[in-house]
């Protein structure tokens, strides 16, 4: 869940406000030869319950082989307001429908993904670059998170009753929420804001990232005659699009997930109109390894956590800070994990890890490396980039390496995780917390109660207990400090969609 998940992430440019760099072209440029010229025609926005196109198209990039293989229609200010205009018009209507009904449409969403999960699957691979098996997994987790959210209740809260007043707290839809998702889990990462919106009854504009817009847009395509139409529309284009939703005065919400420098971009320019803002943002998460865990049981556990995605996960380990009893081992055992990992094409058999999704990204991880280098920092493993076509970058371990190098203090976003050692559990609670970022951290023990108390002073949004990346549709997810604002999921998600308002009865009569 995040980076600036065209944006500029830094990681990156990572997830951005519009994300990304937007490659924009005219729709008459020639394209006859290119691996993109058969598949021009093939996608669409989703405006008003139609599909429809722009005059300016982006170029998608296969990063398994840092080829155009595709184009997505890049839309400008007359698909913007045309969307907005058809969403306002739906959320009239929609806001007056009851939950059973979203619900039911919710279900009806999720029945889609299950469906067609195969092709979008293998679309959203060739876009991002994870590989198959965790393109399946995605889709699969954002199926099952917005079945759980749909059968959240939200009922009114009586505040007071006595023999003179009844006091009541209630909660109504927004109107228009405008969601903004990265490139790195572009369907898990729509589907909870977009569900949160949905059933508490707006309408919605879905903007995906200029470097993964594809399985977005055919989503939408196939999500068509699930909602009214103009409920439910979808928007792909570059940074200006973003940047045009934020400062629209005819969106009520948006929703962002990506950098803390985009972030802080989207929360200025909502506030011209004073628009909810919902900000996941990027994290540094620490993994805290007590002196009693056994370092070759604990090392896959670990090891997925940080490099799942390819490391470009916003709440996955960025940092492991191990006691140092058993940090030669942890290494050891850590090091071997990355060795026996196959890295290749997401579409190869037995491939664990995919590319990174795009340029900007894997040269940002390049230079960290080269950086590390010249700290004097130990390469465990790793740390040889392939030659060849494609964004591969293997997973890199880094030992001895100094607290104030950019690897530790920065979210790298990427396959480079360094391993730091640490005597005190104080000293070590302290470290982990001298960051801007507060996403989320875990604590790993035999000791439950002991870790759980220590991970109890960890300032983040959530703190895990022998585990990492463990969200359900029931829990609030968030950060702390620049890692964001708001929560995704549970009631506290879904209410940040609402507007409270109190209604105040005397009882006595005039």
């Amino acid at each position: 869940m995040s980076g600036p998940r065209a944006e500029s992430h830094n990681p990156a440019e990572g997830r951005n406000l519009a994300e990304g760099r937007s490659r924009a072209t005219s729709g008459s440029a020639a394209m006859s030869g290119t691996p993109a010229a058969s598949l021009r025609g093939g996608f669409a926005h989703l405006i008003d319950g139609e599909r429809a196109t722009s005059a300016e198209w982006l170029d998608v990039i296969d990063p398994a082989t840092s080829e155009v293989f595709a184009r997505a229609p890049s839309a400008g200010r007359a698909e913007l307001d045309r969307a907005v205009a058809a969403a306002r018009r739906a959320a009239a209507d929609w806001r007056e429908r009851a939950f059973d009904e979203h619900r039911a449409r919710i279900r009806g969403l999720v029945q889609t993904l299950n469906d067609h999960q195969a092709d979008l699957a293998e679309l959203l691979t060739r876009e991002q670059g994870k590989p198959l098996e965790q393109s399946r997994a995605e889709i699969t987790r954002a199926a099952t998170q917005a079945e759980g959210m749909a059968r959240i209740p939200i009922e009114p809260e009586l505040l007071l009753e006595d023999d003179a007043r009844r006091i009541e707290l209630r909660h109504y839809p927004l109107g228009v929420a405008g969601i903004i998702t990265p490139w790195n889990a572009p369907i898990n990462l729509a589907i909870g804001p977009l569900t949160s919106a949905l059933y508490t009854g707006n309408a919605v504009i879905l903007k995906p990232s200029p470097y993964t817009p594809l399985t977005t847009l055919r989503l939408g395509e196939l999500l068509k005659d699930v909602f009214p139409r103009g409920v439910l529309n979808v928007l792909a284009g570059g940074d200006e699009l973003g940047e045009w939703m934020t400062a629209h005065p005819g969106i009520d919400k948006i929703s962002f997930t990506g950098s803390v420098e985009s972030g802080k971009k989207v929360m200025a320019s909502a506030a011209g109109t004073l628009k909810r803002v919902t900000l996941e943002l990027g994290g540094n998460d620490a993994a805290i390894v007590l002196d009693d865990v056994d370092p070759k049981a604990v090392a896959p556990k670990l090891f997925f956590a940080a490099f799942v995605n390819s490391g470009q996960v916003c709440m996955a380990v960025k940092r492991i800070y191990a006691h140092e009893r058993i940090y030669d081992a942890l290494c050891e055992a850590l090091a071997e994990e990355a060795r026996k990992t196959k890295v290749g094409s997401g579409v190869e058999p037995g491939v664990k890890l995919g590319p990174i999704q795009n340029k900007a990204q894997y040269d940002r991880l390049v230079g960290l490396l080269e950086d590390t280098r010249r700290r004097g920092a130990r390469i465990l493993a790793g740390g040889e980039l392939p030659a060849g076509p494609g964004y591969f970058f293997p997973p890199t371990l880094v030992a001895d390496i100094d607290e104030a190098s950019r690897l530790v203090r920065e979210e790298q976003f990427g396959p480079i995780v360094p391993i730091l050692k640490y005597r005190d559990v104080d000293d070590a609670v302290r470290r982990a917390n001298d960051t801007r970022y507060g996403l989320s951290g875990s604590v790993w023990s035999r000791d439950t109660e002991r870790a759980a108390a220590i991970a109890a002073r960890l300032e983040v949004g959530t703190a895990w207990v022998n585990q990492h990346r463990a969200t359900l549709a029931t829990v609030p997810f968030g950060g702390a400090k620049e890692s964001g604002i708001g929560r995704q999921y549970s009631v506290l998600g879904l209410k940040s969609y609402m507007e409270p308002r109190v209604i105040s009865i005397l009882k006595q009569p005039l």
